[in-house]
């Protein structure tokens, strides 16, 4: 059916090259279809002809004249065909497609059922469609087929347009804030040496020019961080990131994240300046400041209240996470349904728990702070208990929204806590941080005590409540067999 299809799609193009080119250069346009409705009383009133592109999303056939729908990327506007200013309307029916791009010259006015519309006085095909879009044939309903084929997807459902320049919309506005605080967008490199500033697995890949292997980058805290000591005072990244590790609806493995590091602050300054900023970009982006997610009402709006880590962990699980031992932990994991492996190290038993047991319950937007020491080996110890640190978790839906400390900069403490993960490394925890001598001499000039804060598109997901892989455009999918 379709191979017929096509064939009778290409048939209708060797037909049109007969008359003209299918796919000319240069095009003519005068008015976005936008730009038409918004002028249109001015436009009516002139009479005068004007140019008009887009693409055909619906013909109908009324014999001596044609009414078509079409679109491009600001609105639709429906085009008339008629024998008394179009002289060749039988050359229309066939040669054009639902599909087609079209250049059309005529002008505006209002039908009987006062119906805005363009009567064609010229028109011709731009680019022929040779394979019919499916919303006039088969469809687009399947996930699968949407996110392989997202153009498609794109093409079809305005609002799959809307969500991306939503998305857009999003990281401008977080941009746009942090340089209105004086901060400083950099780029730092892809490739990496080590591997640092996450847990988690890499990607390695090969560099020919130089002959040696390279790790993508898992994090963007470890370069930044380094532009601290360099004597830059606030700075921020908006790229790509790479983990290799399991897709689900909150994690992928290629994604965008934001990462920024400010000189003389810590995280309780820090929080008062991230509940403005996410606030001012939920309101950007949504247009108000209460969503829906997975069918809970969240309100962005109201003072974030603060959750201790310790506190929430031992109400819910009756054990200190910072007193217990990995014994006492794993035991706890494994009664929850937890696969404990003899690499976890206790931060990994903690932070599996807490997943498991606290999270879950927290839907309205709060900070999560202060967490044992064991699970965040770049944070600063708490002055006031040093079996915490200073870290703040922006948590709301349920899940992690954002991730921010007051930053360790004393390059013995740090050297003994990546000295403990390369132990856990060692016992075949693969998601264990990694020694990185470059970053502790680094350190070791001296790094202005600082806060740092990151977070990735989960965020703008939650926000429009969708699976993350959907909020992407082209998402990496699984090969078809």
């Amino acid at each position: 059916m379709l191979d017929d299809l096509i064939k009778e799609r290409k048939e209708k193009l060797a037909r049109y090259e007969k008359v003209a080119g299918a796919y000319p250069a240069k095009i003519n346009r005068d008015f976005k279809l936008k730009e038409v409705l918004t002028n249109f009383s001015k436009l009516s009133r002139s009479k005068k002809s004007f140019f008009v592109v887009g693409r055909i999303f619906s013909f109908r056939d009324q014999g001596k004249i044609i009414f078509a729908d079409l679109e491009d990327e600001s609105t639709k506007l429906q085009l008339i065909f008629s024998e008394k200013e179009f002289k060749n309307v039988k050359f229309i029916k066939e040669t054009f497609d639902v599909g087609d791009f079209v250049e059309a010259k005529g002008f505006v006015f209002k039908t009987k059922k006062g119906q805005k519309s363009l009567l064609v006085k010229q028109c011709r095909i731009i680019v022929k469609s040779l394979r019919p879009v499916p919303v006039s044939w088969y469809g687009l309903t399947d996930v699968e087929t949407r996110l392989r084929k997202r153009y498609l997807d794109l093409l079809v459902h305005s609002e799959t347009r809307q969500l991306f320049m939503r998305k857009n919309i999003f990281w401008q506005s977080i941009r746009d804030y942090l340089k209105s605080n004086d901060f400083l967008e950099v780029e730092t490199p892809v490739f990496e040496s080590v591997p640092g500033g996450a847990d988690a697995e890499p990607f390695t890949t090969h560099h020919n020019a130089l002959n040696r292997d390279f790790y993508l980058r898992i994090s963007l805290e470890l370069p930044l961080k380094k532009l601290l000591v360099g004597g830059y005072e606030k700075v921020f990244e908006i790229g790509r990131i790479f983990r290799n590790e399991g897709i689900d609806k909150e994690h992928l493995q290629d994604y965008t994240q934001l990462e920024f590091y400010w000189a003389y602050a810590e995280y309780t300054e820090l929080m008062k300046f991230l509940e403005k900023m996410y606030k001012t970009v939920i309101k950007k982006t949504c247009g108000g400041l209460i969503t829906t997610y997975a069918g809970k009402e969240i309100n962005w709006g109201k003072k974030w209240f603060t959750v201790d880590y310790v506190k929430e962990f031992e109400k819910a699980n009756k054990l200190n996470p910072t007193d217990a031992s990995r014994e006492e932990l794993a035991v706890c994991a494994g009664k929850l349904g937890i696969k404990v492996e003899k690499s976890f190290g206790k931060g990994r038993l903690i932070d599996l728990i807490f997943k498991k047991t606290v999270r879950p319950n927290l839907i309205q937007p709060c900070f999560l702070i202060n967490p044992p020491v064991e699970i965040e080996p770049l944070a600063k110890r708490s002055s006031k208990n040093p079996k915490v640190v200073e870290r703040l978790q922006i948590m709301a839906a349920g899940t992690e929204l954002g991730k921010g400390f007051t930053e360790l900069n004393d390059p013995l403490d740090q050297r003994k806590r990546f000295e403990d993960q390369m132990k856990l490394r060692e016992a075949g925890d693969k998601e264990a941080q990694r020694l990185d001598e470059d970053f502790l001499e680094a350190l070791e000039y001296g790094m202005p005590p600082a806060a740092g804060f990151g977070m990735s598109e989960r965020f703008f997901a939650i926000l429009m409540d969708k699976p993350v892989r959907e909020a992407v455009i082209f998402p990496l999918m699984k090969e078809l067999k």
